[in-house]
């Protein structure tokens, strides 16, 4: 039982930080996590290297917020296979961004736009990845990422000229 307060205190604040960021409210991040967490107690004779336990445990904590999300029904959009460009380079020291003006936007996205901006910008899945995960394609995952950013921007630049 010590083994497992251990791990548990050595790991559960990133892997909520992942879930708050994922599902956008605490009540669904801390019942995720500990759903995640009862996962990884139950399966931790799997792990083969403890060098890959973090990554181990974060892909559960990633498939049970997005197994929360397919549950809350969270609409991805699909798009047909296009070329997106990309938005042209923001001078971001001139808008004088700060961390929470961006937290604060990223927490007002759609769900979809939110989770595919999380995979991709903080979790460091490829858009490939966030495809195969999401079960929408490559292009769509890029599109909706790219449109996560943009809006962001727009709700940074609103908060800015407000």
């Amino acid at each position: 039982m010590r083994a497992f307060r251990e791990l548990y205190d050595a790991y559960s604040k990133a892997m909520y930080n992942i879930c708050l960021r994922m599902l956008g409210n605490a009540a669904d991040a801390e019942d995720t996590l500990q759903e995640a967490f009862v996962q990884v107690f139950k399966n931790i004779g799997k792990v083969e290297q403890e060098a890959s336990l973090s990554g181990w445990i974060k892909r559960i904590v990633v498939n049970h917020c997005l197994s929360e999300l397919r549950r809350k029904k969270v609409y991805f959009e699909e798009v047909e296979e296009e070329h997106v460009e990309e938005a042209p380079v923001v001078d971001e020291e001139a808008f004088a961004l700060s961390v929470t003006m961006v937290r604060d936007a990223i927490g007002k996205l759609p769900e979809g736009y939110r989770t595919v901006l999380n995979l991709y910008l903080f979790d460091d899945y490829s858009h490939r990845e966030i495809g195969e995960l999401l079960g929408i394609t490559e292009s769509t995952a890029k599109t909706q990422y790219m449109r996560a950013k943009e809006k962001v921007r727009q709700l940074v630049k609103q908060q800015t000229t407000v």
